[in-house]
């Protein structure tokens, strides 16, 4: 699957001339006009790398990432800078916002494409490593789920028939919702729904925004006790 990118600029010219270019390279690109709308489609389509303009009306590129940086979800997402403010002390400014690579205008389309490749290939690894690295901490949750639907089966807790609260899942989000309840983790439920450990990250994201839980183990709870598992 494609990795999904977002592009912000005001430029329509310059906008459309990246967007073709990404998507001839192989990425599915959303795009904005503005940093309120980036932000919008940003919470809306967890993007895998954000490419964003500085000089935007309203909301500019630092006041963006600055929004952006505060969301939980957006922490490590790479982000490139398009500018043309190439000044040391702009370059400076973009980095200490948290701007993962900064390129001035005019570039060369295929260095754009060099830096998302390799930006993506980075996250990827991150990834990866903490998944390896977490084997403890995936266990202690695993227990967890484990003491909550017991805890809740002896007290009859989990509703036997769905329950009057109703949260609209995709059958994607509802799939996905069922695996962590049975306790798997991303790269085991990205193994059974053949897709990415990124996607599924998405999922469990939209998953705790959609139910206000902010955990795995909160999710499972609610999930148990409201009746929201399709199994």
């Amino acid at each position: 699957m494609a990795s999904q990118l977002l592009l912000v600029d005001d430029e329509p010219g310059l906008r459309e001339a990246v967007q073709a270019y990404l998507e001839d390279s192989g990425y599915a690109v959303d795009v904005a006009t503005n940093g309120r709308e980036g932000l919008d489609l940003a919470r809306q389509k967890l993007p895998d790398l954000i490419i964003s303009d500085i000089m935007m009306p309203q909301v500019d590129g630092y006041e963006f990432l600055r929004q952006l940086r505060e969301d939980p979800h957006f922490k490590t997402t790479p982000v490139i800078f398009l500018t043309a403010r190439g000044m040391t002390s702009d370059r400076i400014q973009g980095y200490s916002a948290g701007c993962d690579a900064y390129i001035p205008k005019p570039f060369d389309p295929d260095e754009l494409v060099a830096i998302v490749k390799n930006l993506l290939e980075k996250q990827a690894s991150i990834r990866e490593a903490a998944e390896d690295d977490d084997g403890m901490t995936i266990r202690v949750i695993k227990e967890e789920i484990d003491k909550i639907k017991a805890l809740l089966t002896q007290r009859g807790a989990i509703a036997p028939t769905p329950s009057d609260i109703k949260i609209d899942f995709t059958p994607r989000e509802q799939s996905v919702l069922d695996l962590v309840v049975d306790g798997l983790m991303n790269k085991e439920i990205a193994r059974r729904l053949e897709t990415s450990v990124r996607n599924v990250e998405k999922y469990v994201s939209r998953l705790f925004t959609k139910t206000g839980t902010n955990s795995r183990t909160e999710l499972v709870r609610f999930a148990l006790e409201h009746g929201l598992i399709s199994k």
